[in-house]
This record gives structure tokens, C-alpha cells and sequence, in this order.
């Protein structure tokens, strides 16, 4: 045990399940050995010889005692232990490196808090695994890590957890307990040399082996009836013992095991005629109740039985090791294989007795706080509406959105009956159906919550905030800020009444709120108050249970960002979306596509096309999606096209007929930017000053399209009067600035007035060489093509937006070879070099520290040939790296 004062932290936040688990520790506890336990010392030297390798493989049939002999040699190990035994609640790639994790924190092996965390059952992120391995790699002290019934873990488990091995080093060991061949390369293992097995022949006992079982069971028998018996069996260790719990019921033991005749029945068949039959029948009836259950313990069990003596029997049965396995902390579980059997004969036995058990069992875990698995009992039970209020009543509702366990929770509603008797079951189903953005039949659900609510006034504090939650989304959903505000304001006021050890334990209430009502907000166009709502839900650092808003709110802000005409500040914030999946290792699809949309977006303005193309590809367009994602994919659709040449096609992908309470005016406003630009793309300026008259012109963006329009239909006065009148002009972003300095540029240029022009151009190739806003110049027109070939205006647009040529009469230089090829990152911070960044300012776009970014630098000065930035960007462009 690692001493008090050497504990190691948690990291901050971490929540292993947001819903909790009382019967977590169990799976890191190495299982108590029976007093019938035999060591066998030929196994123990086995395996004791086998741990220097990398990877051992104990893998034997169900009942082959793998665990117990594996427990007993780590028990005597002097070398840290750590232990995991898979079950089904373990096996997603999610769940399963949450709790490899946690069974490390339990050994002399730390893992500090930027590890990170898993927060979706389904998946695990390989930045989090390289992160693990590393840790593993750099430990003082080295660790032997068992995973006892791997068999149950996930396929991909396999592949992510060869990475690790062979990435964490020697210190780590690896023994696999399972049943079935793991999907790891082991013929590579097997030829490197890097794998030890112990398989069922040699886990099979020997008849002298099985004589000393039997005298620990009560038995002698001479050699040679175990030897049959070993021959009839094979040496199973869970048919030996059978074998010898039956015997001792027979007055001739010895004559019994010989007239055994395995084959002549099933296992099923004698598990229930010569164990089970062969208890008492209060024994009996117990076994068959505790079936339903994973794990149980007395109290469990006298809920089960209505009697009082589970204590007592369940120590009885596992003292005579019948097939009841201590799990530590007064928790027992059955023999997977008797469990089954068991399971079947109760429902043959006793029809119609197994969704009682499982509602028994639900009522209980409810008074215990074990949430998770009263709820997947009570969906057993088909219990719905005690299911549901103990949902709604623990405020864990939030969690059918966020978490580890908001698959798991979705799936067990899935098939919940429409028959509402409460407040509680519509807002279970409404939940469900808008997780799934099911609008319409969440919207029912919703609207029957609130009149069962309206009409009692009683109900608990919870509900009516369990509530308020889910229209606030609904609102989010509906494109109704109104409501959302009217949810948030409600909710604020309920949360008062709610007892505070409650909220402490969902932090993900508010940040959900504040992520809805400020989605809402931009679909107003509040885009200052939306700002202001969702940057407090980023400040937040709740941990797991706040990734998945606090990732929906970046990417928020970064479009928020892109229609203020700040690219770059746009993408800095899906990056910080992106580094929150990692961490947490969230679905893909959380933030419904639109951070890789306004990396699209982004793209667009920067020319880069084909990029943008690409992104695009990669988040199709939902069913019924959130407003904002939708309208923000026809949009970015609509400026592709446009960018393409493609401009009836843009004007038909800007139109966007949603369903939402409200019009949005940056939608209005973009969609009207899109079709004036086809026009003026077509030639058409009068149509495209049409189109736009009547605008809005508080958004800058549109000011600046209003003039542009006026300007290419020859009215420049008024052109300039609009950007004069510019709201917000000192603040506006680069994007927009760029473009509105072009449209004076334009219009001095006209007036032939070349000191301005210059002037003007000049600044806005500065503006736009930071961010490499090419496309504002591409749909200035060509009028400034001349100019650009002049000095100084030729060398603020080399490079980045026309090819940058050698001086007139120069000899040309031959071509550089790169040497050395440069890393990816190398690559990141080389294209920032070239828009002019500090090394602070890559460092944060980045999410490094500032020595990291030198420490690139410096690398890339190497292998470029260099001593100086500068010269770096200019031997990159050489070299067609930028």
C-alpha cells in the first residue's frame, strides 16, 4: 500500500463517473482467495519467471482458476501491483481507460492532472494514451499492471493498449487475464521475444494436485480416483471443485467421483442438480435472486429475498468456494458461468419473478446513492417512472448530455414506454428525444412536463429545474432567445431552493444553461451578451462532467469571432475546442460540426479552397441540427461556391428555411452579402445595390458590403458616406477592416487619387498579411494588379499573395535542398513565423509553452541553414514550404 504522506492527487475535476459508483473499488481490489484455495508452486514459478517479460498471457476457459492464481502471485509480488478486472459497465474504450487509470492512482504510480481524463464511454483519444505512456515511461518506480477478464474489453482496446505498452517502456508489465485470444500482434511478441504464456494445459490440474484440492474440500481420495477424475475433467479447476462440492454430499465421496461422468450432462445440468439442488432451499432461493444482480452484498440480497439471512449464507458460500467470489468491501459476485445458468432457471422456475427482482434491486440502490446501476435495474424492471424521478430528483438529467455515462443512459431509455404518469417520465423522454435532436417529440414530452407542473404546484425544486434545463434547449433548438432567457432567469431562481451539496455534485447545470441561452443569444445577433455567457462557461474547469459545454461554448465564440472579421482569434478557439476533445476524449460530433465549419469559413478568407473543401467534407450536414450549425454550413457552403466561380450556386446554398421562433440578422444579413456578391460577380451591380437595400448596415460586415455595392454601381460618395458611418469601425475585425480599406483604396483609385491609393493599399496589405486574408483581395477585382508589381507594395504582397519574384537583373539562385525534413509542429510554428507572430503569440495559438516554440525555432534554423527568422520564411518559400 503506498503510504498517506505519498498518496498521489487526483487530478482537479477528474470524474471517473459523473453519476458516481459505489462499486468502483471493487474493481481494484485483487480478489480474496478462499480458504480451498490451492497455491500451486509450478504455477507461481511459471509466472514468476515469465514477469520480466513485457507482456504475460494467462489464458484459459471459464473456470480454469486464471484469477484466483494470478491474485495469489501479485498478493506475494514485491514490485507494485495494479489491478482491473473488466466488466461489462468497463468494456467501452472510454470506460476502460478511465478505470485503467484509476487502478494506477491505486498503486505508487501517480498520474499527475494533464494526463487527462477520458469523458466518452465510447472512445479514448490517442493523445491521451501517448500522454499515459509517457508518464509510465518517465516513473521512478516500475508497475505491474493486471487486467483480469480482458476478454470483455472492447476490440479497439486491443490496438490502443499495444501503443501503450510499447510506448511506456520496461517499467511497465502487462498480464492479461483472459479467456480468449486478445486482438495484440503476438506473433511479433512471440518472435521479439517480449511474450510469456500460460495457457489451459498448464493451468489444468495434476492428479497430485487435485488430491490436495479435494483434502481441502474434506476429500481423501487415493491418486488414482483423482487421477480419473482429472481425465474426466481435464484437469478444470471449476470442475474439480464442483465435483467436490457435490461429493461431499454423497457417503461414499470416493466411489461418487468415479462414476462421475462429465459428458453424459451438461455443465448447466450439473451446476443446477449437484450445486445448486443441493443447497437448502432459503440457499437456493437466494442464489436465484442475487442472479439478477453484478455485484451484491447482504443488505442487496435481503432486499432480494425480503428475509434477513444473506450475511450468513453468502459467507457460507463463499467460505465453501460455491462459485461466490469475495470482491472486498462486504460485495459479492456470482461465477460468471453459474450466474447465467442461474439467470435462465430462475426465469423457467419462476416466470414473470425477474422484473420484480430487478425493481426490488432499483429500490434498494436508490436508498443506497448507487444511481448508475439503480437506474439500469429499473429499466430491467421496466420501471420507468420510479426510474425517471430518481433521475430528475438527483438532478442527474444534465447527464443524458455530458459524461461518461450519456450514451449509456440514452440507449436504457431507448425503450421506454410513451404513457406518461408524471412530470418525471416526460422529462426523461424529453431529454432522450432532444439529445437526439428529436425536436418535435421533445417538445411534446416537454409541453405535458409543464402542465402537470402548472397544475401542482408541489412537485420538488429539482423537477421544476430539471425543466427549466431542458426548454432552455428547446429554446436553443427552436432558434427562440426569448424563452431561453426566460429558462436561464427561472432556473437562477430555482437553484436557490436546491440543496447546494446537490449542485456541487452538477456542475454541468449551469454550464449548460449558460451554453444554451448563449447559442440562443447568437441567434439574435446579441452577439456581445452571447460572448459574455458563453466565455464564463469556458472559464469554468469542472472537469469531465463541463467538457462537453465548455467545447460547444469555444466553438460558439469562435464563430462569433469569424463574423466580427477575426479569422485568426476564430481559430485559436475551435483549437481550444479540439484540445478539450482530446483530453476528454469527446464524441467527434459534440459540438454539432461547427468548429470544423468555421475552420472552413476561415479557409475561405484565406483562399485556400481546397482546404476549406475538405473541412467541409468532414461535418455533414444532421437531420435536425442545431440553427446556428445549420445556418453556419449554408453559408460557408454559399462562400465556397461563390470563391468558385460559382455563383447561381452560391445564391441558391445561402437560403436557409428553418424552423426557429425568430429570424437571425447575421443569417439575413450574410445570406444578403452572398447574393449581392453573385451580382456583382455576374456583372449586375445595380441588382446587387438592390439587393442589399433596406439592410441592416449596424453590422459591420454588411456596412461594408452596402458600399461595395454602391461603389461598383459608380456611387462612390455614398460608398464612402457608409463606411464613414461605420458602427463599431474602431473595433471591427481584420477581415472586415481589410476589406473596407480596399473599398477606399478602390474609390480613391478612381478618383485618381494615387497618394491614397498607395496609402490605402498599403494598409491593408498589412492588415491582411497577419491573418493571409487573400480572398478580400481577390474579390476587390483587378484593378490593383498594377500596382502591386511597384515597390514598396510589391514586397508587402510577396509571398503570401502574389509569388514573390527575384529582382530585375539578378542572377537567379539555385535551388535549395532541404536536408533534413521538418516535423509537423515545425511546420505549424514555420507558418506563423512567416505571418509576422512573436513567439508568445505562437506559443498561444498553439497551446505550448514559449520554450517549446524556441526550442522549434531553433531546430528549424538547423535544418533550414539559417540564423535569422526571416530568413528561415524566405529559405521555406524557396523551398515550397510555405
Amino acid at each position: 500500500m503506498t503510504p498517506d504522506d505519498e498518496t498521489p492527487a487526483h487530478p482537479a475535476g477528474r470524474d471517473i463517473d459523473p453519476l458516481g459508483d459505489p462499486f468502483l473499488r471493487t474493481r481494484f481490489v485483487l480478489p480474496a482467495r478462499p480458504v480451498t484455495f490451492l497455491r500451486r508452486e509450478r504455477l507461481a514459478e511459471h509466472l514468476e519467471h515469465a514477469l520480466p517479460a513485457p507482456l504475460v498471457m494467462v489464458n484459459g476457459a471459464a473456470g480454469a482458476g486464471k484469477t484466483l492464481f494470478v491474485a495469489d502471485c501479485a498478493a506475494h509480488r514485491e514490485r507494485p501491483v495494479a489491478w482491473l478486472t473488466v466488466d461489462d459497465a468497463v468494456h467501452e474504450p472510454g470506460m476502460f481507460w478511465a478505470n485503467l487509470i484509476e487502478a494506477l492512482h491505486s498503486t505508487a504510480v501517480p498520474m499527475p492532472a494533464d494526463v487527462g481524463f477520458p469523458s466518452d464511454a465510447r472512445q479514448v483519444d490517442r493523445t491521451l494514451l501517448t500522454r499515459l505512456a509517457a508518464r509510465l515511461s518517465s516513473a521512478g518506480t516500475g508497475v505491474t499492471m493486471v487486467i483480469d477478464e480482458y476478454d470483455k474489453a472492447a476490440p479497439e482496446v486491443s490496438e490502443q493498449l499495444a501503443f501503450v505498452r510499447e510506448h511506456a517502456g520496461p517499467g511497465f508489465g502487462l498480464v492479461l487475464v483472459t479467456r480468449t485470444e486478445p486482438l495484440l500482434p503476438l506473433h511479433r511478441y512471440r518472435a521479439s521475444g517480449e511474450l510469456a504464456e500460460i495457457r489451459d494445459a498448464e493451468l489444468a490440474f495434476t492428479p497430485r494436485e487435485a488430491v490436495t484440492l479435494l483434502e481441502l474440500h474434506g476429500l481423501r481420495v487415493s491418486l488414482a480416483a483423482a487421477g480419473a477424475l482429472v481425465d474426466r475433467t481435464r484437469g478444470w479447476a471449476a470442475g474439480l471443485r464442483l465435483c467436490a462440492l457435490a461429493a461431499r454430499q454423497s457417503p461414499d465421496p470416493e466411489r461418487y467421483l468415479k462414476e462421475f461422468e462429465a459428458g453424459h450432462s451438461t455443465v448447466a445440468d450439473f451446476l443446477l442438480a449437484e450445486v445448486l439442488q443441493r443447497q437448502p432451499g432459503t440457499t437456493q432461493d437466494l442464489l436465484l435472486r442475487v442472479s439478477v444482480c453484478e455485484r451484491f452484498c447482504a443488505d442487496l440480497a435481503d432486499a432480494l429475498t425480503g428475509r434477513q439471512d444473506a450475511a450468513r449464507i453468502l459467507a457460507e458460500l463463499h467460505h465453501a468456494n460455491a462459485f461466490v467470489e469475495d470482491l472486498g468491501h462486504s460485495w459479492y459476485r456470482l461465477h460468471p458461468l453459474f450466474r447465467e445458468i442461474l439467470r435462465v432457471h430462475l426465469r423457467e422456475r419462476s416466470p414473470g419473478l425477474e422484473p420484480e427482482l430487478h425493481r426490488r434491486a432499483a429500490r434498494w440502490l436508490r436508498r443506497s446513492g448507487a444511481l448508475p446501476d439503480m437506474v439500469v435495474h429499473g429499466a430491467a424492471g421496466g420501471d420507468w417512472e420510479f426510474t425517471s424521478r430518481a433521475l430528475v430528483d438527483d438532478l442527474a438529467i444534465g447527464q443524458l448530455f455530458t459524461g461518461l455515462r450519456s450514451e449509456d443512459l440514452t440507449r436504457l431509455f431507448a425503450g421506454m414506454e410513451s404513457d406518461s404518469t408524471g412530470p418525471e417520465t416526460d422529462l426523461v423522454q424529453a431529454a432522450r428525444d432532444l439529445s437526439r435532436h428529436d425536436l418535435d417529440r421533445g417538445l411534446t414530452h416537454l409541453r405535458h412536463a409543464r402542465e402537470h407542473l402548472d397544475a401542482e404546484q408541489t412537485h420538488p425544486p429539482a423537477v421544476r429545474l430539471s425543466c427549466a434545463l431542458l426548454e432552455a434547449l428547446a429554446a436553443r433548438l427552436s432558434g427562440s432567445p426569448h424563452r431561453a432567457e426566460q429558462a436561464v432567469r427561472a432556473a437562477g431562481e430555482l437553484q436557490r431552493e436546491v440543496p447546494v451539496h446537490l449542485l456541487d455534485r452538477h456542475r454541468e447545470l449551469p454550464a449548460l444553461l449558460l451554453t444554451h441561452v448563449g447559442s440562443a443569444r447568437l441567434w439574435a445577433g446579441r452577439l456581445d451578451e452571447a460572448r459574455a455567457a458563453l466565455t464564463t462557461v469556458t472559464g469554468d474547469r469542472g472537469g469531465a462532467s463541463t467538457a462537453v459545454p465548455r467545447q460547444e461554448s469555444q466553438v460558439h465564440l469562435a464563430l462569433i469571432d469569424y463574423l466580427d472579421g477575426w479569422p485568426d482569434r476564430a481559430r485559436n478557439h475551435v483549437s481550444a475546442a479540439r484540445a478539450e476533445t482530446e483530453r476528454f476524449s469527446l464524441p467527434e460530433d459534440a459540438d454539432s460540426g461547427l468548429g470544423g465549419l468555421v475552420l472552413a469559413a476561415v479557409a475561405v478568407e484565406r483562399d485556400e479552397l481546397d482546404e476549406a473543401q475538405t473541412l467541409l467534407d468532414r461535418t455533414p450536414a444532421r437531420e435536425t441540427p442545431d440553427p446556428v450549425a445549420a445556418a453556419g454550413r449554408s453559408l460557408v457552403t454559399a462562400r465556397l461556391l461563390l470563391a468558385r466561380g460559382r455563383a447561381r450556386a452560391a445564391m441558391a446554398a445561402a437560403v436557409t428555411d428553418l424552423p426557429t421562433d425568430v429570424a437571425s440578422p447575421w443569417v439575413e444579413g450574410h445570406a444578403a452579402l452572398v447574393e449581392s456578391s453573385a451580382h456583382l460577380a455576374e456583372g449586375r451591380p445595380e441588382a446587387a445595390a438592390e439587393v442589399l437595400r433596406g439592410l441592416d448596415a449596424e453590422q459591420p460586415v454588411c456596412a461594408v458590403g452596402v458600399a461595395r455595392a454602391r461603389l461598383a454601381a459608380g456611387d462612390s460618395s455614398t460608398a464612402l458616406e457608409v463606411l464613414d458611418a461605420m458602427p463599431g469601425a474602431q473595433h471591427v475585425g481584420p477581415a472586415v477592416r481589410v476589406r473596407a480599406t480596399l473599398l477606399r483604396a478602390q474609390a480613391a483609385h478612381a478618383a485618381g487619387d494615387e497618394s491614397a491609393t498607395h496609402r490605402l493599399l498599403a494598409e491593408a496589405l498589412l492588415t491582411g498579411r497577419r491573418d493571409t486574408l487573400r480572398r478580400a483581395f481577390r474579390e476587390a477585382g483587378t484593378w490593383m494588379a498594377p500596382l502591386l508589381v511597384r515597390t514598396p507594395l510589391r514586397e508587402l504582397a510577396a509571398g503570401w499573395l502574389v509569388p514573390r519574384d527575384t529582382e530585375p537583373g539578378a542572377e537567379a539562385e539555385a535551388a535549395p535542398v532541404l536536408v533534413e525534413r521538418l516535423s509537423e509542429r515545425e511546420c505549424d510554428v514555420l507558418a506563423r513565423l512567416a505571418r509576422m507572430m512573436s513567439t508568445e503569440e505562437i506559443a498561444a495559438d498553439l497551446f505550448v509553452s514559449v520554450n517549446t516554440v524556441k526550442t522549434h525555432i531553433k531546430n528549424l534554423h538547423r535544418k533550414l541553414a539559417v540564423n535569422r527568422r526571416t530568413d528561415a520564411v524566405r529559405q521555406a518559400r524557396r523551398l515550397g514550404l510555405l
